[in-house]
């Protein structure tokens, strides 16, 4: 994979918090995640690839590959679902892949870190509300 490819780029996932949940603990032991990218880390460094990491609240499944459009809820057992806003039907993990690879590939374009509204972090793609794009001033944070 790293030969191949000169960049990966992966979901950060918080492997630890879900391997708390017991019904699910087996299973992603099993696929030894951390591993795996603990591997392609120490890979890409010896073969000079890019291996982006994509925040974990990104939300990579539940945004649409071809509108942008976030769906609010989709829960875990909803395997395919279709865009409200366009119609476009979509597989979740296919889905997912390919928005995880949009924005990692928009790290290394545009330097910065993906991250939702609600987690602010400096240099971070999100879209700017309207009251910014008008140029009203803001609250000063206390």
């Amino acid at each position: 994979m790293v030969r191949e490819n000169q960049t990966i780029a992966v979901e950060d996932l918080a492997v630890k918090s879900m391997m708390k949940n017991h019904k699910l603990a087996q299973a992603i032991a099993d696929a030894s995640w951390s591993e795996l990218v603990r591997q392609l880390e120490y890979k890409c460094q010896w073969y000079g690839r890019t291996l982006v990491k994509i925040d974990r609240w990104f939300p990579s499944s539940k945004r649409c590959g071809h509108c942008g459009h976030i769906v609010d809820k989709l829960p875990l057992d909803v395997r395919e679902w279709d865009c409200p806003e366009c119609g476009t039907h979509h597989d979740r993990d296919i889905n997912a892949a390919n928005n995880i690879l949009a924005a990692g590939l928009a790290v290394i374009v545009c330097g910065a870190n993906i991250r939702p509204d609600g987690h602010k972090s400096k240099g971070q793609l999100r879209k700017t509300s309207l009251a910014s794009r008008r140029g009203k001033k803001q609250k000063p944070k206390s």
